[in-house]
């Protein structure tokens, strides 16, 4: 039985809000938490219709805020597949806040979910992804080079864990804003 495969426009989602006064912080700006939880919903219903099945988020890559959002502009998230595992897949998501009245708009966001297919609590196995463009190579191939840092960053950083003395004459701290009071 040949494997099933997928275009990327297949399952590309955009989900569009109007930011409201409820969705603010205390400085006026958009809570990042409301941001993070539309990324999450548009990353799942990519995933899903990727993948034909019910999906979990299992991390997310890149949140930096690169623009405030502000009360009153409308943000569109972007979300297309941009590289599929046996049961995983990355969600690339891009994320643009337009203020109709004075006709601008800004890039706030990119980020990447990892997003496991799930049945019965089981990870499933997703369909390929046809790549049709370019484009698309690129961000599969970006997405394996992703993978690829995190496994060792994460490897540096366990070795560094292991390597690293809390004492008070760790010279690490003599530049930092900390003061030590160990019992």
């Amino acid at each position: 039985m040949e494997e099933n495969f997928r275009e990327v426009s297949y399952s590309q989602t955009t989900i569009t809000e109007l930011m409201i006064p409820a969705y603010a912080n205390f400085g006026g700006k958009i809570h990042g938490g409301i941001l993070l939880s539309l990324m999450d919903k548009v990353a799942y219903a990519c995933a899903s219709k990727h993948a034909g099945n019910y999906c979990v988020t299992v991390s997310v890559d890149n949140v930096d805020f690169l623009e405030p959002v502000e009360v009153g502009e409308m943000v569109s998230m972007y979300a297309s597949v941009n590289y599929v595992g046996t049961s995983s897949m990355v969600i690339g998501i891009k994320v643009i806040a337009e203020d109709f009245k004075v006709g601008t708009v800004k890039h706030t966001n990119t980020s990447y979910f990892t997003m496991v297919a799930k049945h019965e609590g089981v990870p499933v196995k997703v369909p390929g992804l046809i790549l049709e463009n370019k484009e698309q190579v690129k961000r599969f191939l970006e997405a394996i080079k992703r993978r690829e840092l995190k496994a060792s960053y994460r490897k540096e950083l366990q070795q560094a864990r292991l390597s690293l003395l809390v004492e008070p004459e760790n010279t690490l701290l003599q530049k930092e804003r900390c003061l030590l009071r160990l019992a």
